[in-house]
């Protein structure tokens, strides 16, 4: 599916589905835990990768492991800068330089990197040039707010009031200590499959282009 500018919000498959995206990292001990428990339970989802979190100590190795679990990159830029008023080529700088970042990490000069989510929600003129660099848009809009709280009774209720059949939910495996979005996240989870929910993948998320930016 070639990518259009206009953001993907939905989740592949029908009935009780809904995709998983973690945002920020990779983070040291949560992503490493949320790895765990998302191979346990036979989950994929989609992480949104910042070049600053890659290059920070164990990094790399977390976003190899990702990979190879079988979980679907997503390009968040080099750092957490609000991108909203660059103009196109400060912001195709920046994503060819998370890009390179990214395969770097992973040593593979072709891989597929299918989604480009803004820092911060901030659009501006990103999702044009996402386009070009063929990256598909990314966005969600059902989010837990967990930047602000770590607290996980609190969160898991907001992640059961936000999961909606058919769509993405948001929560974040770095940007700061995560641990309790992580365990807010499992028990979510683990509540959705008992009832016979099915997590799936952002529409796209297979057949995207794997196009390299240079």
């Amino acid at each position: 599916m070639a990518p259009v500018t206009t953001p993907v919000r939905a989740a592949e498959g029908d009935g009780l589905v809904c995709a998983l995206t973690f945002d920020d990292g990779p983070n040291g001990k949560d992503t490493a835990a949320l790895l765990d428990a998302l191979r346990e339970r036979g989950i994929r989802a989609v992480f949104a990768v910042v070049g600053e979190q890659i290059a920070a100590p164990g990094g790399a190795a977390l976003l190899r492991r990702t990979v190879a679990e079988g979980h679907v990159l997503c390009n968040h830029s080099t750092s957490f800068a609000d991108m909203g008023d660059w103009d196109a080529d400060a912001v195709r700088a920046d994503m060819v330089a998370n890009l390179g970042i990214i395969r770097e990490a992973l040593g593979d000069p072709d891989a597929r990197v299918p989604f480009w989510r803004a820092p911060n929600g901030s659009w501006g003129g990103t999702a044009a040039v996402a386009v070009e660099l063929g990256m598909q848009p990314l966005d969600v809009v059902n989010v837990i707010v967990d930047w602000i709280d770590q607290d996980v009774e609190l969160l898991a209720e907001r992640l059961r009031a936000v999961m909606t059949p058919g769509e993405l939910v948001l929560v974040h495996d770095g940007g700061g200590d995560r641990a309790g979005s992580v365990l807010a996240t499992l028990r979510v989870v683990d509540e959705r499959l008992a009832l016979g929910w099915r997590f799936t993948l952002p529409v796209g998320a297979e057949s995207s282009p794997a196009k390299s930016a240079t």
